[in-house]
């Protein structure tokens, strides 16, 4: 792809950058891709790389959902020769599906100031979940997406088909989950770029601008969790312009102060 140039190659780990001016940094961790035989491509290129910013994109062949060795070291390396070259002041990590899921492993390690996981999974081996069976199976049930304390971390799920895994994601104060009533799993990101909010979350990201982050998301039809649920509610309960669950914020918009 035009631009890119490979920093690291340790399958089945692979990180390709885009040169840029500035000191935001965007880190865009691949989902599964739409070709199995071949490695996923990079995402979110235009959105990472917009007004000239570097980005690095990271590539997982094994769809390992983090598991299979080497990504600190692979990461470190790139962020290492970046920071040799020009300043980094901050850096967000940005992922859709299993993409989401690296970023928010990714964030354990590595020293990222936000972490923007879409539809990320939170138990992707669990018995009941046969959706990624193709490669899953080889993962180990128990497998969990963490929830680190550092960085800010911004979950975001659609409940037409995901309310399962993203209700399973423990409540956290610090953790701004949002919830898109009717939107998928796999079309949330697309979504969120035809509504054109997408680039308004990582720029706010980046940024550390709270509010606004959360007044774009109500913007695209995104409402803020506010507290733990007791578990996945059944399809009638989810939230609608007449009804929402329990710790949503309401379909106003309203934004916590």
């Amino acid at each position: 792809m035009a631009g890119l140039e490979t920093l690291v190659d340790r399958p089945p780990w692979r990180i390709d950058h885009v040169p840029g001016r500035g000191s935001d940094l965007v880190v865009s961790f691949a989902s599964i891709g739409h070709d199995a035989t071949r490695p996923p491509s990079p995402e979110f290129l235009r959105h990472a790389t917009v007004g000239g910013r570097p980005a690095l994109f990271v590539s997982d062949a094994a769809r390992s959902w983090a598991t299979a060795p080497g990504l600190a070291d692979a990461l470190g390396q790139a962020l290492d020769w970046l920071r040799g070259r020009q300043q980094i002041a901050r850096i967000l990590g940005i992922g859709s599906s299993l993409g989401g899921f690296t970023a928010l492993r990714a964030a354990e390690f590595a020293p990222l100031d936000a972490v923007l996981a879409i539809s990320p999974q939170h138990r992707p081996a669990a018995p009941d979940e046969a959706r990624w069976r193709d490669w899953t199976h080889r993962l180990p049930p128990e497998l969990t997406a963490p929830l680190p304390a550092r960085p800010w971390v911004i979950l975001a799920h659609g409940l037409a088909d995901d309310a399962a895994q993203a209700l399973a994601f423990p409540w956290r104060r610090a953790v701004d989950h949002l919830l898109f009533a009717g939107q998928t799993h796999a079309g949330l990101a697309r979504h969120l770029k035809t509504q054109g909010g997408l680039q308004g979350l990582i720029d706010s990201a980046l940024a550390g601008d709270r509010r606004r982050l959360l007044r774009i998301a109500a913007g695209a039809g995104g409402h803020r969790r506010t507290g733990d649920l007791p578990g996945p509610p059944p399809p009638a309960a989810l939230c609608t312009p007449a009804l929402c669950i329990p710790g949503i914020n309401p379909p106003d918009g309203q934004l916590p102060r």
